[in-house]
């Protein structure tokens, strides 16, 4: 029984490693992995555009997984550790023009990642580019405090993939994700942010495999001090709504939920900085953890 529940367990891993494979779309679960979009990566300030121009950013972070849960939220693999570092790039262009009331930005995220997979007394290694994200959006400014965004990412296949590598860095298929972010902002008092996403996922050609779509937000909450500093709360929430289809399939769809503690500190020059640490609770046919997220915003 404990040698069978390990082959399926180890089997089931193919997709972790590329679960912080991008920072601007997709989750799936093929094989009881992680998706392309490292949940809870987003904290303050996601639904409002900057100004018109070119901005960089900047996501980073580390990301420890010590359990991978079942349908019953049994863990399925003895000896299960997967870290995954993160260094991610991402360019923003909003241009001067508008469409339809909101201001038109296109953007793109180039992931580098490290990874380090053991389970059962196997060690899988991987360093490398991941799956590069790019999309269109639309910025609206409500009032001084209120401001959103809707946009559309996709997901490259980019990243280094093999179905026997549980490190691998990519997912080989591609993902659509409708995007929806507001964010509400004050000097003093409360500050909140949603970032809300659907994952469409294409087939996996090397495993005929189909992630299930799923709907998954970023979230934060805090207090702004009035002087740049915000602290507060943040996390995720992702739950899967259709089932994966093809050999790879999970036992049964995903979620899970994050929480922890966030802060954010941003100054009239443009530079922003928000630092986040999370750890995921009430996971279901998906990999379990903790880690630290950070995004900057470095002004030109």
């Amino acid at each position: 029984m404990r040698k069978t529940a390990l082959k399926r367990g180890l089997t089931g891993l193919m997709g972790v490693a590329a679960g912080l494979a991008a920072t601007g779309a997709a989750h799936a679960t093929e094989n009881g992995g992680l998706g392309v979009y490292p949940d809870g990566l987003e904290s303050y300030f996601v639904g409002a555009l900057p100004p018109p121009g070119v901005h960089v950013m900047m996501y980073g972070g580390g990301y420890r997984y010590d359990k991978l849960r079942g349908n019953d939220g049994q863990s399925l693999v003895p000896d299960f550790k997967v870290d995954v570092n993160l260094l991610a790039p991402r360019v923003v262009w909003v241009t001067p023009q508008t469409v339809a009331g909101g201001q038109l930005a296109f953007h793109t995220v180039v992931p580098l990642l490290d990874v380090k997979f053991r389970a059962g007394g196997a060690t899988f290694k991987s360093s490398g580019l991941g799956d590069i994200t790019f999309g269109a959006a639309l910025g609206y400014h409500l009032s001084p405090q209120l401001h959103q965004v809707v946009g559309l990412d996709i997901v490259a296949p980019t990243g280094k993939y093999s179905a026997t590598d549980p490190s691998s860095l990519g997912k080989n298929y591609w993902t659509f994700q409708p995007v929806y972010a507001v964010t509400y902002m004050q000097p003093s008092g409360f500050n909140g942010d949603v970032k809300l996403m659907y994952d469409i996922n294409r087939r996996n050609s090397d495993t005929n495999t189909r992630s299930g779509q799923a709907l998954h937000a970023d979230y934060s909450a805090g207090w702004g001090l009035g002087n740049g500093w915000v602290v507060g709360v943040g996390g995720h929430v992702f739950s899967q709504v259709t089932n994966d289809s093809g050999p790879g399939s999970a036992q049964g769809k995903a979620r899970a939920i994050g929480f922890g503690p966030a802060i954010r500190y941003a100054n009239d020059k443009g530079f922003l900085v928000t630092v986040k640490w999370q750890k995921d609770f009430d996971v279901r046919n998906r990999p379990e953890g903790s880690g630290l997220l950070v995004k900057a915003t470095i002004p030109f």
